[in-house]
């Protein structure tokens, strides 16, 4: 049942042009960030959260000012920033030769084209992984709760309990922040390390191993808004990576370089296509569980469509309110036509022979992009809810869309073409890819936003509408920011000369690997057999615990994850699932009001992810703009090596026991008031 002021007929501010501005203007900002650190590091945050503090932050001064139009700007600024993360792939075509820039109108079609088939194909999926899901979707809720406290709501509560309770938990919101922006500023000095980093020798094999605890607040708040059981997963498979692939393969490797380098190499070249393979089994058993509850949204979708088609629209409750399914269609057909063109106009300036099959390669790149779009569109967005965006891994869901675009080629066109058209048809697997890889980057962001929405009663036709267009701002401002960095920077591997500062792009390096490898018939399947055995053996486990025990599950997934992911983004996801966990069983044993006090944990991690998230951005900003490491440090190599290891351990260690505990208390207090 829908409450009466979720109805379609109360208007309400939500969908202004203010509220647009303010969401495009922080993407300029956030997807400069997002671009940056995803080619220099590999990862990229979300960037919910940060958007809807400064969104509240600047609203506060407009009269009429809503939660629901807070949520449309962080809607916006999430898209666009979320779109970043097409440099896992479009750079690959840098590296392999290809292209020597980022041609903005190409590169802007790509973005934009991709991105809203990602938006078109989350309409249908909303109703199956959102409205009719228990997934967690951990920066979703960590996002509502936000906007809830700011906006100074309370429900089933008296308005002098309702103060307190938002007094209370806004407090926590901002103390969350300050915490884990100062400590992200204090890392950025070197005072503190940035991570405990350790690698060593096992047995007498010659194998290695180690771990990398990155001093994360804002991954420590992750794991704890994900839960215990999906952080139990991802250590599950961080010890068959590093427990066991790294050290296994370490041992068959040539001995030279240190045992770091030998360790980091392993788990790149080896043990990541282990984590891809599991991840792809995983994936297929997602889509195949999705299919009923995916066709249940159709269905649900269409006959709201009629329900507008008959002049019902208004009865229909607020939350109900999709773009209609005809428009959909049309919209996800229209994008078509553009694309073709952009694969025929690949295809003829390609040469090798390309543009004699250029009939096949067009009818079959559209095919591809249609269905592979959708596949990696609903998975995405199971994982997002699963474990959030900042950890759904995108560029193992780009490896298996690039090893399937390769092999179709392979099988339908590379008989038939001289030797010569090798590194062509590479490159068009590029090309396709990363359409498809724009919608999987929308898919993986948006139903985390729609979840939003959902918990603070927003419409979700307009934030629909307002994906779009932060799609269609983060498909503007990312060509020329790629361009600038590839001129500036340029990337590790591109052909050219040396640069003493290119950008690693690690994602956008395997991918591109992996389609010359599957074109040239070099890559090692063995390993991703290897993964796929390991995937099906965690779904056996999984089901006998769904159906055997109340709450224990091991998600395959999440085992993908903790294979794939580098230590240094799941170990610290993992100590905060289970310190999440400990502090919501000690507010069972000693709280008067236990789910306040837990509400408040949420709270304060959802504070975690949005002041490292904010000053993460002014860091990246020092970083990008100074050309240093380290624009901030105040200390020497000799001190951020050793003494910073330990005294960052404690200090995080000592603060996070410090908030947890002042947060109990602060529960407690609440339940007295």
């Amino acid at each position: 049942m829908s409450h009466p002021s979720s109805s379609g007929a109360e208007p309400r501010t939500e969908l202004t042009v203010r509220g647009l501005i303010i969401g495009v203007l922080i993407t300029l900002v956030f997807t400069a960030a997002n671009v940056f650190f995803g080619l220099k590091a590999g990862l990229t945050f979300a960037t919910s959260i940060p958007a809807a503090v400064i969104s509240m932050a600047v609203l506060r001064y407009f009269k009429g000012a809503t939660m629901q139009e807070n949520n449309i700007v962080q809607t916006v600024a999430s898209a666009a920033g979320t779109l970043s993360a097409i440099i896992f792939v479009l750079p690959g075509l840098i590296l392999i030769g290809w292209w020597t820039g980022f041609n903005y109108w190409t590169s802007f079609a790509i973005c934009a084209l991709g991105g809203i088939l990602g938006v078109m194909y989350s309409i249908p999926l909303r109703r199956a992984l959102v409205t009719n899901s228990d997934l967690p979707y951990p920066e979703g809720v960590a996002c509502a709760e936000v906007l809830k406290v700011g906006a100074g709501g309370g429900e089933g509560i008296s308005a002098t309990e309702a103060v307190e309770a938002n007094r209370v938990g806004l407090l926590a919101v901002l103390w969350g922040s300050i915490v884990s922006g100062v400590f992200a500023v204090v890392v950025a000095t070197r005072v503190f390390a940035g991570d405990v980093v350790h690698y060593f020798r096992v047995g007498d094999t010659g194998g290695v191993t180690g771990f990398d605890f990155f001093l994360s607040f804002a991954l420590f708040g992750i794991g704890h808004l994900v839960g215990l059981w999906v952080g139990i997963a991802m250590l599950v498979g961080a010890l068959v990576g590093w427990g066991w692939g790294v050290p296994h393969f370490s041992a068959l490797a040539p001995a030279g370089g240190s045992i770091a380098d030998l360790a980091n190499v392993t788990w790149s070249h080896k043990v990541r296509f282990v984590g891809a393979g599991t991840i792809g089994v995983a994936a297929i058993w997602t889509l195949a569980k999705l299919v009923k509850p995916v066709i249940s949204g159709l269905v649900s979708a269409m006959a709201a469509s009629r329900e507008r088609g008959a002049g019902n629209a208004a009865s229909l409750p607020r939350t109900e309110q999709d773009i209609p399914i005809g428009q959909v269609t049309l919209i996800s057909l229209a994008c078509l036509v553009p694309i073709g063109w952009l694969i025929a106009n690949f295809v003829t300036g390609a040469g090798h022979g390309l543009s004699d099959h250029i009939v096949a390669l067009v009818v079959g790149g559209l095919i591809f992009v249609v269905l592979m779009s959708f596949f990696v569109s609903a998975v995405c967005g199971y994982m997002a809810g699963l474990i959030g965006s900042s950890n759904s891994p995108l560029s193992g869901i780009g490896i298996i869309v690039v090893i399937s675009a390769a092999l179709l080629l392979v099988f339908g066109v590379r008989s038939a073409l001289p030797v010569s058209s090798e590194n062509a048809l590479v490159a068009f697997a590029l090309f396709i890819t990363s359409i498809v890889f724009a919608a999987a980057a929308i898919a993986n962001n948006n139903l985390q936003d729609l979840k939003t929405g959902q918990l603070v009663d927003a419409t979700p036709s307009k934030q629909q509408w307002a994906l779009v267009i932060g799609v269609l701002a983060g498909a503007a401002i990312i060509p020329p920011i790629l361009d600038l960095l590839n001129h500036a920077y340029g990337f590790v591997g591109a052909p050219g000369p040396h640069r003493a500062h290119a950008l690693p792009a690690p994602q956008a390096g395997l991918i591109s690997a992996l389609a010359q490898g599957v074109i040239q018939n070099n890559i090692d399947w063995g390993l991703i057999k290897i993964g796929g055995v390991i995937g099906v053996a965690m779904i056996a486990i999984d089901e006998v615990l769904r159906r055997t025990t109340k709450s224990a599950h091991l998600s395959p997934l999440a085992v993908g994850l903790g294979i794939y992911l580098p230590t240094q983004s799941t170990l610290m996801v993992v100590v905060g699932a289970v310190a999440g966990w400990w502090f919501d069983r000690r507010a069972d044993r000693t709280s008067k009001n236990p789910e306040a006090t837990k509400q408040l944990g949420v709270l304060l991690a959802s504070g975690m992810i949005v002041g490292e998230g904010l000053l993460g951005v002014a860091i990246a900003a020092c970083v990008a703009f100074s050309g240093q490491d380290y624009p901030l440090a105040l200390v020497g190599e000799a001190y951020a090596s050793g003494p910073a290891l330990w005294v960052g351990g404690a200090a995080f260690t000592v603060v996070m026991i410090l908030l947890y505990r002042w947060a109990g208390r602060l529960g407690q207090g609440t339940a007295n008031a």
